[in-house]
This record gives structure tokens, C-alpha cells and sequence, in this order.
């Protein structure tokens, strides 16, 4: 029993000498070795290639060094981006939202130096990183979309425009997509008039939503059911102009022909929304009937 309970604690000795060596190597991996020249660049360098092996935690250890030991450096301002870059790579909430921080920070302290495009940019993907499913709270979606917008209006000449636009497009598809599921639910649902409003809505904002011909044909639906068809005309003549393929192609097509050969209708003054109850003074009052005439008499 003595053997094993002494083999024990010499396997939990090695562990924990195994586990200290690793924490003293971690610790002193980015420590410049003796006589180095530029010690700063000699950092930053293996900072990069520790950033290109996806060695995240090992390269913020050697550009936070750089931006804490070396102020007069001029690879600070890089460094500075390269610890951002680590916590987006390492892909944790919380490290995303101390990413926000760092490119915060960047572009306070250096707002001219020439990666400040770069460092909105990030700004802008670190929010993109947290965006939540359409049917979930939009608040980082719409951070990301404010970022977004303020990288185009400070920055209209980026290099890096068309890899920023592309995550753009993706940002305002994914708010509008949850706007356009509230306003199919309310269209399932039967309650026209918010569907209308809901799909209205979002074609005003986003009229380059990616998945419009949804919404054009669903609102077209809803304006039929509201006695409307003369409105619906434009949202289907749009989806089957603007959609050579869409599963709402033949339906809409349908709808529309239907629309155009169906007689006029007159649209009623107060139209009602399926379930609606009718109010009081809604309801046709009834005449008394007038009382039988009395026969002439002679």
C-alpha cells in the first residue's frame, strides 16, 4: 500500500513539475536573447510568426511586450493591432469583447497613423464575430452594421474595401432577416397590417436585402388579403424582374395574373385584419319595420 500510495505522489510530482516547466517556458519564450541588436523588432518578428502558426496566446505575450516595454518603438502601433489579433483569433466571447478594446484604444491613440482603416475594420468584425442567430437579440448586429458604417465614411479609399463590404452585406442580411421572420409570423399569423408595415419597413432600410424576393412576394400576399391588390403589382413585377431564379418565381407570377385579369374591386374604407372583432359601432344599425297601412274606409 506504501509502494502505491509513494507512486502516487512521484506521478503528481512529475505533473506538476511538467505543467511548471511548460508555465516557465510560456512565461519566458518571449524574453530577447542577450546582445540582440533591436530587441523591439526582434519581438514583433516573432509575434508575426507566432500569429501565422494560430499560436494566439504566445504572440500576445510578444507584442504586449513590445507595446508595455518599448514606447519609443516604431513597430508599437503594429504590436498594438497584433494583440487584437490574437484575442479574434482565439475566437472567446471574452476575448472578442477585449479585442473591442484594443482596436478602441488603437484608434485613440494613433487616429492617423496609416492601418487605422485596418483597425476600424476590426472594430467592426469583433461585433460581426458576436452577431446572434436571426431569432435572437440583434444588439451586436447593429454594432457591427454602426462600425461598418463609420469604416466607409472615414476610410472611402481602403484597401481592404472589398473584403470589408462583403462582411457588410452579411451584417445588414442577418438584421434584416430577423425583421423578416417577424414579419412572416405576423403574415402566418393573419395580422396583415403588421405584416405590411413589417415588410415595408425593411425594404426601405435594406433595399439590397439578398433574400428580397421573399419579402416581395409575402408582402404582395398580405396587400391581396387587405384588399390591395393594386400595391402588390410593383412588389411582384420586381421579383420577377430582378430574380432569373427564386422559388417564389412561379407563384409570384401566378399572383400576378391572377391580379391583373380579376375584375376592379373597390378597396373597403376600413379594412379589418383576420380575428379582428368588429366594434360596436362598426355593425349595420337595424330599421324598425314601418307599421301596416290602415284600410281606407268609404
Amino acid at each position: 500500500m506504501m509502494q502505491g500510495m509513494t507512486r502516487s505522489l512521484v506521478s503528481v510530482a512529475l505533473v506538476v513539475g511538467l505543467l511548471a516547466g511548460a508555465a516557465a517556458c510560456a512565461s519566458g519564450g518571449n524574453k530577447v536573447p542577450a546582445g540582440t541588436a533591436q530587441p523591439d523588432t526582434w519581438l514583433f518578428e516573432r509575434g508575426n510568426e507566432a500569429l501565422n502558426r494560430k499560436k494566439w496566446m504566445t504572440a500576445r505575450e510578444y507584442f504586449q511586450t513590445i507595446v508595455e516595454t518599448y514606447p519609443q518603438s516604431t513597430h508599437r502601433a503594429d504590436a498594438k493591432l497584433g494583440v487584437g489579433d490574437s484575442l479574434l483569433g482565439e475566437g472567446t466571447a471574452a476575448a472578442q469583447i477585449q479585442a473591442i478594446q484594443e482596436f478602441r484604444e488603437f484608434l485613440s491613440f494613433f487616429p492617423t497613423h496609416p492601418r487605422a482603416d485596418y483597425a476600424q475594420y476590426k472594430l467592426a468584425m469583433a461585433h460581426y464575430y458576436q452577431m446572434a442567430k436571426p431569432e435572437r437579440d440583434q444588439t451586436e448586429t447593429r454594432e457591427a452594421i454602426r462600425e461598418f458604417d463609420i469604416y466607409f465614411e472615414r476610410y472611402p479609399n481602403s484597401t481592404i474595401r472589398p473584403e470589408a463590404e462583403k462582411h457588410y452585406r452579411e451584417t445588414r442580411d442577418r438584421l434584416s432577416e430577423s425583421e423578416y421572420r417577424v414579419g412572416l409570423f405576423y403574415h402566418r399569423a393573419k395580422w396583415y397590417p403588421g405584416a405590411i408595415d413589417r415588410f415595408q419597413s425593411l425594404l426601405k432600410f435594406d433595399p439590397k436585402f439578398t433574400n428580397r424576393d421573399a419579402v416581395y412576394f409575402h408582402l404582395s400576399e398580405a396587400l391581396v388579403k387587405m384588399n390591395r391588390p393594386a400595391e402588390a403589382v410593383p412588389q411582384l413585377t420586381k421579383l420577377v424582374e430582378e430574380f432569373e431564379v427564386s422559388e417564389y418565381l412561379e407563384p409570384a407570377q401566378k399572383l400576378l395574373t391572377e391580379i391583373k385579369s380579376a375584375p376592379t374591386v373597390q378597396p373597403a374604407t376600413t379594412p379589418k385584419a383576420d380575428g379582428d372583432k368588429p366594434k360596436a359601432e362598426d355593425k349595420p344599425k337595424q330599421e324598425k319595420p314601418e307599421p301596416p297601412a290602415k284600410p281606407k274606409t268609404r
